[in-house]
C-alpha cells in the first residue's frame, strides 16, 4: 500500500466499484438493445423460444447452411427456407398457460 495524500491508498479500491457501475449500465444498454439477452423475468419457454428463433434466422441468412440442409433433406433451397421462416412464428409451439398469483 501506498500513502497518497494522507491516506492509505488500496490497490484497485474505488476503481472496482466504478466498474462494476459500468459494467451493469452496458449491461441494461444490452438488454435493452437486444431482446434475446433475457431478463430477470424471462421464463424458461420465453428464454428457449428466443434461442430458436435467433438459430433459425442464422440459418436462413447463411446461404451455405441453407444450401446444406436443403441437400441433406433432398428439398429445394426456397422450400428449406419457407420452413424454417414458418418454425420462427412459435418455434417452441404454443406458449403455456400462465398461472395466475393470487396473493
Amino acid at each position: 500500500r501506498e500513502r497518497r495524500g494522507g491516506k492509505v491508498a488500496s490497490p484497485g479500491g474505488g476503481a472496482m466499484a466504478a466498474d462494476r457501475q459500468n459494467v451493469n449500465k452496458s449491461w441494461e444498454h444490452i438488454q435493452n438493445k437486444y431482446v434475446g439477452t433475457g431478463h430477470s423475468d424471462m421464463t424458461k419457454f420465453e428464454w428457449a423460444c428466443n434461442q430458436h428463433r435467433d438459430t433459425s434466422a442464422s440459418h436462413i441468412g447463411h446461404y451455405d447452411m441453407l444450401s446444406y440442409f436443403a441437400v441433406a433433406q433432398g428439398e429445394s433451397i426456397g422450400r428449406v427456407r419457407y420452413q424454417l421462416l414458418e418454425k420462427t412464428l412459435q418455434p417452441c409451439g404454443p406458449p403455456p398457460e400462465r398461472e395466475e398469483d393470487d396473493a
